[in-house]
């Protein structure tokens, strides 16, 4: 869903993943014309970048490019790379936040700190943002590879790389393994008990298991 330009920027948002990954063409020369959405523009220009060169090789000069505009634009309307890069896969999350909110604190309780905030983040939206972009992933390559880049640049490599004693790219696999896995069975196969679970249970029972990922040892 495009934004028009009165609307203030958004580090998230946007058309679901497997949407408007046509190329939108080179960059026209001169003013854009009156009402041009620009924040839609980039967003369609960055999922042919991210998904073309992932997301160390997606520079913001050659989505502004893309997508006809100023690279300040993208500092404009997202705040950077990484907040364009989220709006791009349309997750209702905002990474710098994430960090913010988990990373403090005791190492051990790590994974019990994680699971709460995905299960606020998902049970706020009702999980159906997440369930749409889960979904397009199973059938479409760009998306999936999106998300993986996500996984192992954007978010999860981050958190893990706080902690991990070692092994830091496994490390982050397994933990993207645990927390989008709880993703697919609770918001988009829906498998019972656990979809109706209070958060209590479902932080008593997976992050353990989590934490192990990210401190204990691995065989």
């Amino acid at each position: 869903m495009a934004a028009s330009e009165e609307h203030s920027p958004s580090g998230a948002g946007g058309a679901t993943v497997d949407a408007g990954l046509a190329d939108p063409g080179p960059r026209r020369r001169g003013r854009r014309p009156g009402g041009a959405d620009t924040r839609a523009q980039l967003l369609a220009a960055a999922r042919v970048e991210f998904a073309d060169r992932g997301y160390d090789g997606a520079t913001v000069r050659v989505i502004a490019e893309r997508a006809g505009v100023d690279p300040a634009m993208v500092n404009h309307w997202f705040g950077g790379k990484e907040s364009l890069f989220t709006a791009a896969l349309d997750l209702p999350v905002d990474p710098g936040a994430i960090l913010a909110d988990v990373v403090p604190g005791d190492p051990e309780h790590l994974g019990e700190r994680i699971v709460a905030r995905f299960l606020e983040i998902w049970d706020t939206t009702g999980g159906a943002p997440l369930a749409a972009v889960l979904q397009s992933v199973a059938g479409h390559d760009a998306a999936a590879g999106m998300l993986r880049e996500f996984v192992s640049r954007v978010l999860v490599g981050k958190v893990v790389s706080t902690v991990a004693p070692d092994r830091p790219e496994l490390r982050a696999g397994l933990c993207g393994s645990q927390v989008f896995g709880l993703a697919i069975i609770r918001y988009v196969l829906k498998v019972e008990p656990l979809a109706s679970a209070d958060h209590a249970t479902v932080i008593g029972a997976v992050a353990p298991n989590l934490q192990r990922y990210l401190t204990g040892p691995l065989p």
